[in-house]
């Protein structure tokens, strides 16, 4: 069984770019990590909101990757360059 996750980002307008410049960093830190299938990340046509997609081949895969992010030089916190909360869904898939 794979695990997923969709994660909803609401950048600010003045920061829509450096928060994309951001979500490409984590991305690439997540893809170096072993179990980590695939990590992509999306922008609607708006220009409102960043979507980022993740697949792992497990748990373990997901603990991996939060304990490599947390010691990457990369900036994943909630700051007020957001204008709202993240929205994140966790997937498994079916069998």
């Amino acid at each position: 069984m794979t695990v997923g996750m969709i994660a909803v980002h609401y950048p600010e307008t003045g920061h829509f770019e450096d928060f994309v410049a951001r979500v490409r960093k984590v991305a690439a830190v997540m893809r170096a990590t072993p179990g980590c299938l695939s990590a992509t990340y999306w922008a609607d046509d708006a220009g409102e909101a960043v979507v980022s997609t993740v697949e792992w081949e497990s748990d373990e895969a997901v603990a991996a990757t939060y304990a490599a992010l947390g010691t990457a030089n990369v900036d994943v916190a909630f700051d007020t360059r957001e204008r709202r909360p993240r929205e994140i869904i966790r997937l498994r898939s079916l069998p």
